[in-house]
């Protein structure tokens, strides 16, 4: 079993630095296989905690040469598929075996040893691994090899059980952190904290588009509506607002009761050519989609983040009233501003966030759109740097704001080009800049 030595040197030396778990399940089955082991497949499968994975896996096969991430969605462990699979007892019990495939001591008591059978396996064994709080995951092991795997063979995976265990422990504690990161304060704003922006006080001062959303009449739904009932709409609300604003590259922030308030950040240099991409830390986690733009952009990104939401939200109604649910109403604004950006709170209980005049601003706008019978208004410094047309609506009293402002009406993606020229709108622009 010496020969496996080096294996376990590597996992402790240069495994655990591996933050790609299909990265480091690659590079371990190769040493394997360069060590004697004939392996054909392997896999790694591990609980996670994710709002909508429960387990991932990372399954390496010789033939295809790299390992592929499989994740399995919350609900999985209610499927056939799991409740009549060895990996089940891995799980619950922290109980591993082996089976036969072939030969006269062929055990296929499980669907999934009759499909390793039809793939060409020969031989097959779980090796359940344990971490420090006691959480399971498993591993399989298979051959091709006519003979299968030796005792010697099966005794050399064990003694890396401990190792690999740990390794793996690692990985996934990093992969977890950054995962509840992202979840619960988004990819770009959780990636500064993982990255050490922990302190309050601890910000930036950034320059961005901020994008306020909130459902209008929330009172009198809480007030005849159950829990659960409340709950769903809400959750179906978010979902088809907060979507846009992610896939067109903004910050969702934070859901407040019914509100909703994301960024999209806005380059120093508000130059394309200057924009950067904030930078993320965590392992396994890919390069955050939250890229500071030029002004403009910026402005394009969040309008068509605030049309697509139009339209999520037109569709969610479109469903309401096929169950014959009341439809909903939602209120949106759109500004640009500098901002406080960074930790804010108490010394042991922050909030990491965006504050600043701009924010108050933006959410006396959205608190417009009822008195002026809109959907979507945004500010005079959105409407100077946005290029598509939007509808002057004057000058409006803002509560808590000394002076009136320039407010304008966001046109829906559906509706046609406001009814004045492009040399029109850019004299407006103009008008705005003096």
């Amino acid at each position: 079993m010496a020969k496996y030595d080096g294996v376990v040197l590597w996992l402790l030396a240069e495994g655990r630095r591996i933050t790609d778990g299909t990265v480091m399940v690659t590079e371990l089955a190769a040493r394997l296989v360069e060590a004697g082991l004939p392996l054909a497949r392997l896999s790694l499968n591990l609980r996670t905690l994710h709002p909508q994975v429960l387990a991932t896996a990372y399954v390496w096969k010789r033939d295809a040469g790299c390992a592929q991430q499989i994740d399995r969605e919350h609900g999985i462990q209610f499927t056939d598929a799991y409740l009549n699979s060895p990996m089940r007892a891995v799980f619950e019990e922290g109980r591993g075996g082996r089976w036969h495939l072939t030969g006269p001591s062929a055990n296929l008591e499980f669907p999934v040893l009759q499909e390793l059978k039809d793939q060409g396996f020969t031989d097959y064994f779980i090796m359940p691994l344990s971490f420090g709080n006691g959480a399971l995951c498993g591993s399989t092991w298979a051959t091709d090899d006519p003979d299968g795997f030796s005792d010697e063979d099966i005794a050399a995976v064990h003694a890396l059980k401990d190792a690999l265990s740990l390794v793996l422990e690692v990985q996934e504690t990093r992969r977890v952190a950054a995962t509840l990161l992202d979840t619960y304060l988004g990819r770009a704003t959780g990636g500064r904290v993982l990255s050490g922006q922990v302190k309050r006080g601890d910000h930036d001062s950034i320059r961005a588009v901020l994008w306020l959303a909130d459902l209008r009449g929330f009172t009198r739904l809480s007030d005849t509506l159950d829990r659960d009932a409340l709950i769903k709409l809400l959750d179906g609300y978010f979902e088809a607002i907060a979507g846009p604003v992610q896939r067109h590259g903004g910050e969702v922030l934070k859901f407040m009761g019914d509100g909703l308030l994301a960024i999209f950040p806005i380059s120093a240099g508000d130059a394309e050519a200057n924009a950067v991409a904030i930078p993320s830390f965590a392992p396994e986690r890919r390069v955050c989609d939250m890229t500071a733009k030029s002004a403009s952009s910026a402005c394009a990104a969040a309008l068509a983040a605030a049309h697509d939401a139009e339209a999520a939200f037109n569709q969610l109604n479109a469903q309401r009233r096929e169950r014959g649910e009341v439809a909903l109403r939602f209120g949106l604004a759109l500004h640009i501003g500098d901002v406080f950006y960074g930790n804010i709170g108490a010394p042991d209980r922050l909030d990491f966030t965006v504050i600043g005049p701009a924010v108050n601003l933006v959410a006396r706008i959205e608190a417009l759109n009822k008195p002026l019978g809109r959907t979507m208004l945004a500010s005079a410094d959105f409407a100077r740097e946005c290029s598509t047309p939007l509808i002057p609506l004057g000058s409006q009293a803002l509560r808590g704001v000394r002076e009136p402002q320039e407010i304008f009406a966001v046109p829906s993606a559906a509706q046609p080009a406001p009814g004045r020229s492009t040399l029109a709108h850019r004299a407006v622009g103009a008008a705005l800049r003096h």
